[in-house]
């Protein structure tokens, strides 16, 4: 198998649009085309051009955007799609058909003699204009296999490039997605495509069977978004792949890590931390035995290198640190602690721990000046802040900060008056360094009405990244304080020389 390629079909556009929530613009789908261009997929399903006139908009900037990777339109088996495909100057559709009894019965109320008669004649009529098509069986993992394999063959003879068999309740087991794929591998003189469903969450590893069993293409979407459970996640199957099976896929592995944030931060659908490859805490280690053992060998706590993905480890620091992480940790910080001090650093951090939180980077940089006796000193301070919102006006926010001997003031404009008090804190810090929030997030909130409330936030400044938290009854005063506060903390590093 070493020398085996098997190419993917990138269906975030399609299949990954249809998850409950998400509704991409023409220069979101774009922006996604592009990276998945860049990171090497080699077809890219944009969408369903007879759907709506916006979508037909974006498959045809996609088309027109000069990418490497072809370009195909999901179609029904329907001359009217064929048709609004072409209008997208599209490379090939994704000619998609119902072959189950359970879709034939009760979906489409046709026979299979009808529906092989409709698939045809909708795949020749888009062959004789010109485009490639790769023929789907929808819910072919609980399709009569007498019937699957004949509607598959005819299509091929028809000039179908490729035939796909889609598991589209995610039904397969690893046992089963092996002999299907690997009967219609046999028997089919054109490469066999595995598109799998993770309603069970079996989606991974049914697709890495489907390849064992012959199949050279996969189908998968960034993050495995998609209907229900989702679809086989294209971060997890290619790393699969070229990890446990030594398959080439053409996808450039260091920058899963930065098509899955793009698409997060697009579609506004959270990838849990604890997603594997590019999850947060993917690479993050807590545990005392566990950080002892990276710092002393990496492989000790992790399978990979997080930078082969594109990511990152991280040293958690909470109840189960270690003092070896600790004492890693304020070195990194250029400070050369004593025994003693590292000792001192140590305790503080668990004390917060046992109060059920985990430290910051600000936190902890805070403990390590306060023991080692850096002094950290504020550069920004805030004098003013105010903020208006209301049914029928726009919300509005006003920030006053002390920046050495300076007054600075700013105002934002937002959704709504958090939003506008964040932007109205970028607007301020944007014209004092080059600081840009990556990340921010409620963290926790405590019961009753007088609630307090925890924000988190990662910010950046190009060369280091830090989080922070601001705490307060106030949602805003939170958010605005968390930002200050790691504004604060990477100007002092980068004044006291620290990394």
């Amino acid at each position: 198998m070493a020398s085996k390629k098997v190419t993917v079909l990138d269906t975030t556009l399609r299949d990954g649009e249809q998850t409950p929530g998400v509704a991409l613009t023409a220069e979101q789908k774009l922006e996604i085309a592009r990276a998945l261009d860049e990171i090497g997929v080699d077809t890219i399903e944009a969408g369903v051009a007879i759907s709506s006139e916006g979508e037909r908009k974006a498959i045809k900037n996609i088309s027109k955007a000069g990418l490497d990777a072809e370009i195909y339109s999901f179609s029904r088996a329907r001359r009217e799609d064929v048709d609004a495909a072409l209008a997208c100057d599209v490379d090939g559709i994704h000619l998609v058909v119902p072959t189950s009894d359970i879709h034939l019965k009760y979906r489409l109320k046709k026979s299979k003699q009808e529906i092989t008669k409709m698939a045809y004649d909708a795949a020749q009529y888009a062959i004789d204009h010109g485009l490639q098509v790769e023929f789907s069986s929808e819910d072919a993992s609980r399709t009569e296999l007498t019937f699957l394999r004949k509607i598959l063959s005819g299509a091929v003879e028809l000039g179908a490039r490729r035939v796909c068999a889609c598991d589209t309740v995610g039904v397969l087991t690893p046992e089963t997605s092996r002999k299907l794929y690997s009967d219609l591998s046999r028997r089919l003189k054109v490469p066999v495509a595995v598109h799998c469903h993770n309603d069970f969450g079996l989606a991974t590893a049914n697709t890495l069977a489907g390849v064992e069993g012959g199949a050279r293409e996969v189908h998968v979407t960034v993050n495995g978004i998609g209907e229900r459970g989702g679809n086989a996640p294209l971060e997890e199957v290619a790393l699969a792949l070229s990890h446990f099976k030594r398959i080439r896929t053409g996808v450039k592995l260091n920058k899963l890590y930065s098509l899955s944030k793009l698409v997060e931060r697009l579609t506004s659908l959270p990838i849990s931390p604890t997603k594997p490859i590019v999850g947060e805490n993917a690479f993050a280690h807590g545990a005392g035995i566990h950080t002892h053992g990276v710092l002393i060998y990496p492989p000790t706590y992790e399978p990979i290198p997080p930078e082969k993905v594109g990511q990152t480890r991280k040293l958690v620091f909470g109840k189960h640190v270690g003092s070896h992480a600790i004492e890693n940790e304020i070195k990194k910080m250029g400070v050369h602690p004593t025994n003693e001090q590292v000792k001192d650093v140590f305790e503080q951090v668990k004390r917060l721990g046992d109060q059920g939180k985990l430290v910051t980077d600000t936190e902890l940089r805070a403990i390590v000046d306060s023991v080692t006796g850096r002094g950290f000193e504020e550069a920004v301070q805030l004098l003013e802040l105010t903020v208006i919102s209301g049914n029928r006006v726009t919300p509005t926010s006003s920030v006053k900060v002390k920046f050495g001997n300076k007054e600075v003031t700013k105002s934002g404009v937002g959704i709504g008056p958090v939003d506008a008090a964040m932007n109205a804190i970028k607007e301020v810090v944007g014209g004092i360094s080059n600081i840009r929030l990556q990340e921010y997030h409620v963290d926790a909130i405590s019961g009753g009405t007088d609630a307090m409330v925890n924000v988190v936030v990662k910010l950046t400044d190009g060369k280091r990244i830090v989080t922070a938290r601001g705490t307060s009854g106030d949602i805003i005063m939170a958010s605005v304080k968390g930002m200050l506060n790691g504004v604060n903390r990477l100007l002092w590093d980068r004044r006291s020389g620290g990394n």
